[in-house]
């Protein structure tokens, strides 16, 4: 079965993508590659639970097990060593990254207080998109009385597009809520 967003960016979204840019064919145009959910968790060298409940959040969240980040060197001044625990990423493809995305963009972001839209600036010169969330809570999958702790998450969209001129069409027309520029 295919998200019907999916659907959606095969039969109109790449078409009108191609037209906007002058690509060749529709298969230039850019696209979703995959999304990367990644929770830093320092206070795991202190609580070694902190790490079990990020796990469990992310997994509701995305609906796949996250992986277990640890540290590449030692930092004297944070307390950390080579190879501790000091987070989890997950990275989602193919029909979990259409369902997630579509749960963000409809779902979770407009739960956010104060939402006026994410941020246009958030590119990293190669058409992939970051997002910084404060609050796990957005997602209605995450029940109040059983977090810990309010974790903040990143939540990185990577796309085929070869710049962010590109990379924000592709998003906009997908539905991503920008917000509009004063």
């Amino acid at each position: 079965m295919t998200h019907y967003l999916r659907q959606r960016y095969d039969t109109e979204i790449s078409a009108g993508l191609t037209k906007a840019f002058g690509l060749k064919n529709r298969h230039q145009a850019p696209r979703l590659e995959k999304i990367v959910i990644n929770v830093g968790v320092g206070e795991a060298l202190e609580n070694a639970k902190a790490l079990d409940a990020a796990i469990e959040d992310i997994a509701t969240i995305s609906g796949q097990r996250p992986l277990i980040t640890r540290a590449r060197k030692s930092i004297a001044n944070f307390k950390l060593r080579e190879g501790r625990a000091i987070g989890v990423k997950v990275t989602l493809r193919s029909e979990r990254m259409w369902a997630f995305f579509d749960r963000l963009i409809n779902v979770a972001l407009p739960r956010m207080r104060d939402f006026r839209g994410v941020s246009p600036n958030s590119f990293d010169g190669r058409g992939n998109y970051t997002l910084g969330l404060r609050e796990q809570l957005i997602f209605p999958e995450i029940d109040y009385d059983k977090i810990d702790k309010i974790r903040g998450l990143e939540v990185t969209i990577v796309t085929t597009a070869p710049d962010d001129e590109q990379g924000r069409a592709l998003l906009e027309s997908l539905g991503m809520p920008f917000r509009r520029s004063e």
